[in-house]
């Protein structure tokens, strides 16, 4: 299959981001960051179901996925609901076989010289940081791949639905309302699976209300921060591919 057509190359250009961004989220997530620190502010305490000293402390998987919700909403905007929905399980497919790769890669012998290395002046248990950093939970690696499927066909669906309201007009208002009731979704699927249902931290449910509710404030602030960029994308898109042949396109991602 050759991608000759402008159609085919976008399509190959906003997958790929979409793939790419996705599984990258899933490896730098294991970072947590304080947002408040990041940005040189003083931390908030917030109080929620009686959780107290809650912050906005956030995985580094949020830096990446701004740029999931735009091409989830750029890609269903130009080729609809079907291409959607194969890119997601699609993506949640080969995340699951890089895990898989991560936990073979594990399980791997290390070489003798490779055990204990000199990093920053201390000397660094090599394997234990491996482990540390790629052997996520598998509880967490279900949660995660089961919040981003039901997220995605959430967002595909709300933003199919609202466009069918309001036609090519308004946007905004179907990309932005499809990402706040998907990463409503996604804020607590993951940390249910992930939290509540593992026997090994089996959080109350106050605490996944809580910590999903403040991750869920952050996602909202994002989501609606990125509306302009979204707007600049659909430009430049429209540019390269001319006026007649994008508006055909969206009207023929509408039909579905």
């Amino acid at each position: 299959m050759t991608f000759k057509t402008k159609e085919s190359r976008l399509f190959l250009i906003l997958g790929t981001f979409f793939v790419a961004n996705a599984i990258i989220a899933e490896f730098i997530g294991v970072k947590i960051f304080t947002v408040e620190g990041t940005l040189g502010l003083k931390k908030f305490d917030i109080n929620l179901f009686g959780v107290p000293n809650l912050s906005f402390n956030m995985s580094a998987g949020v830096l990446t996925w701004p740029i999931i919700f735009i091409m989830t909403d750029i890609i269903n905007e130009y080729f609809g609901v079907k291409q959607v929905r194969f890119l997601s399980i699609l993506t949640a497919i080969l995340i699951a076989f890089c895990f898989l790769v991560v936990g073979m890669a594990i399980k791997l012998q290390p070489a003798d010289f490779w055990l204990v290395q000199e990093v920053g002046g201390q000397q660094l248990n090599m394997p234990m940081a491996f482990d540390v950093i790629f052997g996520q939970g598998m509880w967490i690696i279900v949660g995660s791949i089961t919040a981003f499927i039901i997220g995605q066909m959430a967002d595909v669906l709300i933003f199919h639905r609202i466009k069918k309201i309001t036609g090519e007009k308004a946007l905004w208002l179907r990309a932005t309302g499809s990402t706040l009731v998907s990463q409503l979704i996604d804020s607590f699927v993951v940390i249910f699976i992930a939290f509540y249902l593992n026997p090994s931290y089996h959080w109350s449910w106050q605490m996944v209300a809580a910590i999903g509710l403040v991750g869920y404030i952050y996602k909202f602030i994002l989501a609606l921060a990125m509306t302009p960029i979204l707007y600049v994308v659909h430009g430049i898109i429209d540019k390269f591919l001319g006026k007649e042949m994008a508006h055909r396109m969206i009207k023929m991602a509408a039909r579905g």
